[in-house]
């Protein structure tokens, strides 16, 4: 929501372009994990995962964008920053659990008669 309304602050020259990658790239974050754990096989939900966080790095280079524009300034900048890295981070861990808990799943042997 954050980045939604710091892209709504964009310049109007930077409207269509700049600000609507923003707001794209935002929306493809949570859409991406949820598109991901609705999919059959964990290495699909890995997959949309990791789609996911390439979209958080291409949020922090475009606030650096913004920033080096003077469109937003350093302060907000780097505060969306530390959330967007908290949000891979946090995304990593869950991506680590959902290839954890498919080996143990999987892989065990099972102790059904």
């Amino acid at each position: 929501m954050r980045l939604y309304i710091a892209a709504t602050r964009l310049p109007d020259s930077e409207r269509y372009n700049l600000s609507a990658q923003i707001r794209r790239a935002a929306v493809s974050l949570t859409a991406n994990i949820a598109e991901g754990y609705g999919r059959f096989h964990f290495k699909e939900n890995i997959q949309y995962c990791r789609i996911a966080r390439g979209s958080a790095y291409e949020l922090i280079d475009h606030l650096i964008t913004c920033q080096d524009e003077r469109y937003l300034v350093k302060d907000e900048v780097e505060a969306l920053d530390r959330e967007l890295l908290t949000f891979v981070r946090l995304l990593n861990g869950y991506i680590r659990s959902i290839g954890k808990s498919r080996y143990d799943s999987d892989d065990r042997p099972s102790l059904d008669p």
